[in-house]
């Protein structure tokens, strides 16, 4: 019989509908029923490429007698984390600050008035390495619910009192300048991993919101090393197995500190930023190994997250059939000499020493995840084009992973930036297409008739749970590149919307600090605020970088303000921990250098000579700077007012603190003007 998880949207909670445990959704109803019946809540938070939630799911929550047990003693919460990033946030920093450590499966006793008294992440069902049994744990919460009831409500009084005190001061007003940035870049070097590429060691995540820092200050500042870190970076990443050789796309994170074997699962979050990151390196440097991973990237986002009604689908799991109906993390990426023979016959010898596939294996039991190891030798292109070909093939018929088809509002906001700019640069107007298609998606379903941000929806159904800032933030961004590249101000509309709802609901209007949840959502044992990148750009550095965007476009003094207050708190933080605050400053950038405002104006925007000039903008380095493109006369975008051909000619003008250069009609000089240096 199903609990009543069956009616949710969540693919995560979706999976435990049918588990003997009576879960509860987050919801007011749960504590109601922890209250009447005078039980302590049990909250569940993972989310549906978790390996280690699927484990304890199959350990526990699927067995009958812990059901029973759970039943019996608790009220049980199942959430989402990518559904109720709060609820997950404000637990999560809990659970740190009591153990020194997170993850998930997140496990948390409340009481019913949702005050976290006792913590842990995964439990195994019987005792193993120093961990008790999970339900051993619920045997001792119990108890000391029942027997030690006023003790354990003094103690969860004092988490919570000790949690409120972790407010973040906002330190400084102002936004970091040129000592700031390059106290930050020193900061980097002295952790960067030179033989390998990233940063600090094992397990190794894309530093996708650094290495956007690392070329927006090259191209400000000419600094080589800058540049330098973020090639080499790129192209470790590039060759190692946390990238899919075969279908493109990057897994979650290398777990050791050569990126040779990944966490297996596939997020939406990392490829847009990571296609987005590689589609900028090409842009700097010209680099074919750029390109073609950016390319390959987006056409792994489009043809395998993209759900049917233009969105893109959150994760693939890590997991999968290994052909014997077991479920065993990385079955469908990786490959042995024998497979390799199976497939490719002569060739197998080839494909071998290319993908650095070897008899003992790079993974457990003589398996190899594909690599690009060789940095010599020279290999036909035909040959090789052939053997990828013939290896996706083979790898089709097995038993692809689980997806979840939950669709993230922040992360399609990110997925929308990355294509429509991917598509601009390489000629590929499908891609710009697709994130046409997945921006006018978040417009029909998540956004309301007040400009209120839903965070979910799966199927063209919307999600029960309100946007959080990094969903303001994330589609504001995407907005703002859609509008830069399709001329479409409609777009630039959109972000305003979105933008406006940052200033008035999520914003401290004493300190211009921002909160993680509208002032008006639902109140949980504290507001959540976090300004440091994790994953994804923080809602706070997000908003920062997307307030400025907009009010370079339209120059608004309001929201310049409100972009440099938040920027403060990267002066505070980018000295000190850069890694961990990188799309800060890449905002911090662009407000160093203006940004610079773009418009271009030609008779037919399909003419040569305009789109030239269009291009030629849109391919220039200046950190953040904004692309108006349009008619004259056009009341598409601000930028685009008063400003007429010369000569009859497609013009384009560049402005950049309040003072515009002589306009320019050579793709040629407009370059030099969107180069810092």
């Amino acid at each position: 019989m199903a609990n009543r998880l069956a009616h949710e949207t969540s693919p995560y909670l979706l999976q435990h509908a049918d588990n003997p445990v009576d879960w509860w959704p987050w919801s007011v109803e749960a504590f109601d029923e922890a209250r009447r019946t005078g039980k302590p809540v049990l909250l569940s938070v993972g989310y549906s490429s978790c390996h280690w939630c699927h484990v304890m799911a199959h350990e526990s929550f699927e067995d009958r007698a812990t059901a029973d047990y759970l039943n019996e003693h608790f009220v049980s919460v199942k959430v989402d984390r990518e559904e109720r990033p709060d609820v997950d946030a404000v637990y999560m920093e809990a659970v740190q600050a009591a153990t020194g450590q997170g993850g998930w499966p997140m496990t948390v006793f409340l009481t019913p008035d949702a005050e976290p008294f006792y913590f842990g992440t995964y439990f195994p069902p019987a005792p193993r390495h120093g961990m008790p049994s999970f339900r051993q744990v619920l045997e001792g919460v119990q108890q000391a619910w029942t027997t030690r009831h006023d003790e354990v409500s003094e103690v969860a009084g004092k988490i919570v009192r000790d949690l409120a005190q972790r407010e973040i001061v906002q330190q400084a007003a102002e936004a970091p300048g040129e000592q700031e940035l390059a106290q930050a870049l020193l900061g980097l070097t002295r952790e960067y991993d030179p033989q390998r590429g990233g940063f600090g060691g094992a397990p190794k995540f894309p530093p996708s919101m650094v290495l956007e820092f690392l070329l927006r200050h090259h191209a400000r500042t000419g600094a080589e090393g800058a540049l330098q870190m973020a090639q080499d970076t790129c192209e470790r990443m590039a060759r190692g197995g946390i990238y899919d050789q075969l279908g493109g796309g990057f897994a979650r994170y290398s777990v050791d500190r050569d990126w040779i074997v990944p966490h297996f699962e596939k997020m939406l979050y990392d490829n847009a930023l990571l296609c987005r990151v590689y589609a900028h390196l090409w842009r700097a440097t010209g680099s074919d190994l750029a390109r073609r991973v950016a390319l390959e990237t987006a056409d792994f986002l489009v043809r395998e997250l993209r759900t049917a009604e233009g969105g893109f689908a959150s994760a693939l799991d890590a997991d999968s059939d290994d052909g014997t109906g077991r479920h065993v993390e990385g079955a469908y990426y990786v490959w042995t000499p024998g497979q390799l023979r199976e497939v490719l016959g002569e060739d197998a010898e080839l494909a071998a020493q290319y993908f650095g596939v070897t008899d003992e294996g790079t993974f457990e039991h003589g398996q190899s995840v594909l690599q690009l190891p060789q940095t010599e030798g020279v290999y036909d292109a035909g040959k090789v084009e052939s053997v990828k070909r013939r290896l996706l093939d083979a790898r089709a018929r097995r038993a692809a992973p689980g997806r979840d088809d939950k669709v993230v509002a922040a992360w399609n906001g990110l997925a929308v930036a990355a294509l429509a700019e991917t598509g601009a640069y390489f000629d590929r107007p499908d891609l710009t297409e697709a994130a046409v298609g997945a921006a006018d998606l978040l417009v029909r379903v998540h956004l309301d008739e007040h400009a209120r941000l839903a965070r979910t929806s799966k199927d063209g159904r919307v999600g029960p749970n309100a946007g959080v800032l990094e969903d303001y933030a994330d589609v504001a961004e995407g907005f703002l590149a859609l509008a830069s590249v399709t001329g479409e101000g409609v777009w630039l509309d959109f972000a305003g919307l979105l933008l406006d709802q940052v200033l008035t609901r999520f914003a401290d209007p004493e300190t211009g600090a921002l909160y993680d949840t509208a002032s008006d959502a639902e109140q949980l044992i504290r507001r959540p605020q976090d300004p440091t990148d994790n994953a994804a750009p923080s809602g706070w550095t997000a908003a920062a970088g997307a307030l400025l965007g907009y009010a370079a476009h339209t120059g608004s003094e309001a929201h310049r303000t409100a972009a440099e207050r938040a920027l403060g708190i990267v002066k505070t933080l980018g000295p000190r921990v850069p890694r961990f605050i990188g799309w800060g400053l890449a905002a911090a950038e662009a407000l160093l250098d203006g940004p610079r405002e773009v418009a271009v104006v030609g008779p037919d925007l399909n003419d040569e000579r305009t789109a030239a000039l269009h291009r030629t903008a849109l391919l220039g380095v200046a950190p953040g700077a904004v692309v108006a493109c349009g008619t004259p006369g056009s009341d598409e975008f601000p930028l685009l007012a008063d400003r007429t051909l010369v000569d009859g000619a497609p013009t384009a003008y560049v402005c950049r603190g309040f003072v515009c250069d002589l306009p320019v009609t050579d793709p040629s000089t407009l370059r030099e003007k969107l180069t810092p240096r």
